[in-house]
């Protein structure tokens, strides 16, 4: 195997997993953003029953 087939590869791997990686950390993003409007909005309809 010829030193630019190996660069070439390598080069292609890092590529792969650059865009899983960043494909990984939207969903992740997106999934914990959603948890956290969801038990604000929890936390804002809970308010009204608490008595100080």
């Amino acid at each position: 195997m010829k030193h630019s087939e190996k660069l070439y590869n390598t080069i292609s791997f890092s590529g792969v997993i650059g865009i899983v990686a960043g494909s990984i950390a939207i969903v992740t993003g997106i999934a914990t953003g959603v948890i956290m409007i969801v038990s604000g909005a929890k936390l804002l309809f809970a308010r009204r029953e608490v008595l100080i």
